[in-house]
């Protein structure tokens, strides 16, 4: 998923808890599908821009020598103003884009 196109606030914004809770029926659940989409959204922004910094890394590591490449730090920069994943994570829930199933409730549907 490209994270740098998704249009949502960068700072914290009191949500509805009732809004929350629509989808699955229960607020637990749907703060436990926030927190595992948050943290999947996280692995894959941070393999991203590991993979990214990795490029300007030099073969011959040297505590004493220090480089500081330009476009290295504006690539540190850029991810630095994304929007946190717990709020990426929210907005994809509330837009509906998050598929999420609950085994237990289907085995019981099941009966």
């Amino acid at each position: 998923m490209d994270f740098k196109r998704i249009k949502t606030d960068t700072t914290a914004v009191t949500r509805n808890i009732h809004q929350l809770m629509v989808p699955t029926g229960n607020i637990y659940e749907s703060v436990a599908i926030l927190s595992k989409r948050a943290n999947q959204i996280s692995l894959e922004l941070k393999e991203e821009l590991q993979a990214k910094i990795s490029e300007f890394a030099l073969p011959s590591d040297n505590l004493e020598e220090v480089f500081e490449n330009r476009e290295q730090i504006e690539i540190a920069k850029f991810y630095e103003h994304l929007p946190k994943p717990t709020l990426i994570a929210v907005q994809e829930f509330m837009n509906e884009q998050v598929y999420f199933r609950n085994p237990a409730k289907e085995n019981r549907e099941d009966f």
